[in-house]
């Protein structure tokens, strides 16, 4: 009997072992988007500074806007020569997503004309793998997964370039919105494209513990009248309904484009909120911001790096959303429970 409570404790304690290893993980993914590259980008240093386990870039990784793929060329090898650069990707996985001024012009969506050599150039300087799927269909769109522990982190890598329809222009006389663009409720407007919306339903359908959405656009704001998923209501909405749908658990878009940063939380009907971490410049700042109701925290208009943090402890995973700026000081942070961006 003795030797049998013996027993009995010794797997007890194994099985606590085991479980405090197998249930503890940590697992940092930094972003950033804005880099002009004639200048120099410390924020880059911060990023690494971090120990991440990946670093994302959410469009205008570098400012293009040419018609001529040579000069393209040029200023991906301009940006590559960056000692910060150089640093950090020697350092830490690294995927990316493009947005207009590196997909090749200002604002532009599926009519730029040169969007498939631009890809080709995007793949070969990302690195994107020969047998990669992002390299045997349009677009550059694909998922990676990041290891947390004895779960996973699903990284959605959308493109919102090469499918996107034209956004409708605002004019003086238009009183109803606001800066460059109308919001547009036609049911026709695409901002994805049907091939990727029926790629990312797949997606949403594989396990995962948290998946990070990275869009160069924001999703969560609030409409302001610059480019964003807001101007197209009824592709913002069809997101929202496919989360829902689907049953994804864990979802965190990250965004760039607007040079500021924040945090933004959209309240959603019979579903958990969808939170958005927008991070943007790594170079470029803007002097002034636009409201945005969904906003958590303050605005950071300096240069910026963004953080998402997963800290799992047993049964309890912590996220902690952040934004550095270039003194390496959170200057924006929330912190989430996996719980409140479920649906169990």
């Amino acid at each position: 009997m003795k030797n049998t409570f013996l027993i009995i404790s010794a797997l007890f304690l194994l099985l606590q072992c085991k479980n405090s290893t197998t249930e503890t993980a940590t697992t940092r993914i930094a972003f950033g988007s804005c880099a002009n590259e004639e200048a120099d980008q410390p924020m880059l240093n911060v990023a690494r500074g971090l120990s991440p386990d990946a670093f994302i870039y959410l469009g205008d990784n570098i400012y293009g806007d040419t018609r001529d793929m040579e000069v393209l060329k040029s200023k991906y090898r301009k940006l590559a020569a960056k000692p910060e650069f150089d640093s950090l990707v020697n350092s830490t996985k690294v995927f990316a997503v493009w947005d207009d001024h590196d997909y090749g012009e200002n604002d532009a969506g599926r009519y730029y004309p040169f969007k498939e050599a631009s890809k080709a150039i995007f793949m070969d300087f990302w690195k994107v793998p020969e047998d990669s799927n992002r390299r045997k269909h349009k677009g550059i769109y694909g998922a990676e997964y990041l290891k947390h522990g004895n779960d996973k982190i699903q990284i959605i890598l959308l493109d919102t370039r090469t499918f996107r329809d034209n956004l409708i222009h605002r004019t003086k006389k238009d009183t109803t919105g606001k800066n460059d663009y109308l919001i547009n409720n036609s049911s026709d407007s695409a901002f994805l494209g049907e091939t990727q919306w029926k790629w990312l339903e797949k997606e949403l359908k594989k396990p995962a513990k948290i998946r990070i959405i990275a869009s160069s656009n924001q999703f969560g704001h609030e409409y302001n009248g610059w480019e964003s998923w807001t101007n197209v209501a009824q592709e913002q909405q069809r997101m929202i309904d496919l989360i829902k749908t689907t049953k994804a658990n864990g979802v965190i878009f990250i965004s760039g484009d607007v040079h500021w940063g924040e945090i933004s939380k959209m309240e959603i009907a019979n579903s958990y909120p969808i939170y958005d971490v927008t991070s943007s410049g790594i170079t470029k700042t803007w002097d002034s911001v636009e409201a945005n109701k969904n906003r958590v925290g303050e605005v950071i208009r300096q240069n910026n790096i963004g953080s998402i943090l997963v800290k799992t402890d047993k049964n309890e995973t912590k996220i902690l959303l952040e934004l550095y700026d270039i003194t390496e000081e959170i200057v924006v942070n929330h912190q989430i429970m996996l719980g409140e961006i479920s649906f169990e």
